[in-house]
């Protein structure tokens, strides 16, 4: 099954052949999954009619100091934990795939997702205090040009 793994028994997420679902994609540490992940995820998938949330739980995150996070491990078992709570179980998909692709920065990662993934039509979601900070992003002009930006 790849880098993914399901909060609830199933198959792949999502279908691969033919014009493919809307993903959404949240980024982040998740030191540890809170009840802000949840609520976007949940506005998300109603207002823009997602098939899919896809937590990337990231394995560092340049921007936050190593000192204070737990395990990329521990991290993950947190954020499946919240997802499995969810009404919209077996809908939100927690994965480290970044740590796979070799990526740390979110502008590489949308564009190995794309390459990895052509049938999805991806959106980017992230909180407003995230948007406040993305100047400070690497390459994040480029996250605005490749896929649709939820905030």
């Amino acid at each position: 099954m790849g880098p993914f793994v399901p909060v609830v028994k199933g198959d792949h997420p999502v279908s691969l052949t033919g014009r493919g679902p809307r993903v959404g994609l949240l980024g982040g540490s998740f030191n540890p999954a809170h009840a802000g992940h949840l609520h976007i995820s949940r506005l998300a998938f109603k207002r823009l009619r997602l098939a899919e949330v896809w937590w990337l739980v990231a394995p560092q995150n340049p921007l936050k100091p190593a000192d204070d996070m737990a395990t990329l491990t521990e991290r993950l078992a947190n954020a499946r934990t919240a997802a499995i709570s969810a009404a919209w179980r077996g809908r939100v998909w927690v994965t480290d795939i970044e740590r796979e692709l070799g990526t740390c920065y979110t502008a590489d990662t949308l564009k190995a997702l794309k390459r990895r993934f052509p049938d999805r039509r991806f959106v980017w979601i992230m909180g407003a205090d995230n948007l406040i900070e993305i100047p400070r992003w690497h390459g994040w002009k480029a996250i605005f040009d490749a896929v649709p930006v939820a905030v």
